[in-house]
């Protein structure tokens, strides 16, 4: 098979090559070649020393040249190349102590985690594949090279790319390599949360993201996300549900992928997230009547706090945080479908949330039982057109909106501070209830007009 390399990647393995190296495009990027895919990035290997790079391409940048890999500048697009390398003892369950070079590709490549990852180009000598990568992208299989404990035990990390390969691709773990996420699961607690927060978002946004219930499974996700543990554990007896809430979860994050696939990625990135976290409380709200029915009451305003918790551990950022707690405390909220309340609805959760709301309030609704179906999805239907329509005629939505300003309320007598937000928040809501009160005149009249 051929690979049509990047015309500055088979420069940089020709020019080693002519000094009489050997060099590959290895990794990912032959991987995602085979299957008709664009790479992200190009990695090259070597058997030429970090050094001798160094001295045959004019500009270098040595960014992790104790392990072997120094970037090559072409114009402004950088090259990793490192050179072929043995890892020693893993101490850590994530870095080898040290690195000792070799000679020998195929030391080198025994050394990498799933055999679809293992394979080498260059185009004098083809695909090098020594551990049947190929066969297992035709097999859909993710199957580590070697011994799968030893290749986990080094590690820990790996587990969640096993995982995280399976989810993106639609293949299935090779048994050995399932038993040996299962047996090395709890290794994970020595990962940093960033590196587990990394691997875990990936699955979440991938094509597949019910592979977190094989996660639950596996026992890996007892280690870092105990509460999906207790989602797929939590049964929902109620005419509403056909599913436990994990199982209930991965039927709406799957309606996101299928029918949202269109929207900016930072926004599926938050409605994926919000979606997994959803109804992350119903565990603990969870309550039976004396019929047998379970109700989950409380369960939003609970879950903000839940899964804001969860966020933080997996170290999230501020923006990423406020955003879905915001979705999961409104995911089941049905305000009344009157336009003041609809507009009081939309300053609440946010107009820049308005649109991911809407969209995971129908991903949830598609993953519920055919009960009442048809009236719920009129509500949400209906709301969407009353938001759209707010939203076309350009009514004001937030105190910065107002025809008002704090100058304004200041030569009104009102002082800055508390009394200031309070008279701000009072005329807001005044036209939420009438956008016709956004004038000046009307507003600071209604200012004086004792409450």
């Amino acid at each position: 098979m051929l690979i049509d390399l990047p015309e500055k990647v088979r420069s940089i393995i020709t020019k080693l090559q002519d000094r009489g190296f050997e060099a590959y495009a290895v990794g990912g990027c032959v991987r995602d070649c085979c299957l008709g895919r664009t790479p992200d990035d190009w990695d090259i290997t070597t058997n030429a020393l970090p050094q001798q790079v160094k001295s045959i391409f004019r500009r270098t940048v040595d960014i992790g040249i104790k392990h072997g890999t120094v970037k090559v500048m072409i114009g402004n697009d950088g090259f990793e190349i490192t050179t072929y390398r043995i890892d020693g003892m893993y101490e850590d369950s994530r870095h080898p102590s040290e690195v000792t070079f070799t000679k020998e590709l195929k030391e080198d490549l025994s050394r990498r985690d799933f055999t679809i990852n293992a394979m080498a180009y260059s185009d004098r000598d083809g695909i090098v594949d020594l551990f049947g990568g190929m066969d297992d992208l035709k097999a859909g299989m993710i199957r580590a090279v070697g011994d799968p404990k030893q290749r986990f035990s080094e590690d820990a990390l790996r587990i969640l790319r096993a995982l995280r390969f399976s989810a993106k691709f639609g293949y299935e773990l090779e048994e050995e390599t399932k038993k040996a996420v299962t047996m090395l699961a709890p290794t994970l607690e020595a990962i940093s949360a960033e590196r587990i927060r990394e691997e875990t978002e990936k699955l979440i946004c991938s094509d597949n993201p019910d592979r977190l219930i094989q996660a639950y499974e596996l026992k890996v996700t007892r280690v870092f996300f105990p509460e999906w543990n207790a989602m797929m554990e939590c049964e929902q007896n109620t005419p509403h549900h056909f599913a436990n809430v994990g199982v209930h979860t991965v039927c709406a994050m799957k309606y996101v992928v299928d029918h949202f696939a269109h929207i900016p990625s930072e926004n599926k990135r938050v409605l994926m997230i919000a979606t997994l976290l959803h109804d992350i409380a119903k565990p603990v709200m969870k309550t039976t009547g004396p019929d047998g029915v379970d109700h989950f009451k409380g369960h939003p305003e609970e879950g903000v706090k839940m899964a804001e918790a969860f966020l933080r551990r997996l170290k999230y950022d501020n923006d990423t945080i406020t955003k879905v707690k915001k979705l999961v405390r409104y995911h089941d909220e049905r305000p009344q479908l009157s336009f003041p309340a609809v507009r009081r609805f939309i300053a609440d959760v946010g107009v820049s949330n308005m649109d991911d709301l809407m969209r995971l309030k129908v991903a949830d609704l598609y993953a519920h039982a055919e009960y009442m179906f048809d009236d719920k999805l009129h509500h949400v239907n209906t709301l969407q057109e009353m938001y759209e329509k707010i939203i076309r005629d350009g009514d004001c939505l937030s105190v910065k909106d107002l025809a008002v300003n704090g100058y304004d309320l200041m030569q009104n007598g009102i002082a800055a501070g508390p009394d200031m937000g309070a008279a701000l928040d009072r005329l807001l809501a005044l036209v939420l209830e009438d956008p016709a009160m956004n004038e000046k005149d009307r507003l600071l009249k209604a200012l004086k007009t004792p409450v």
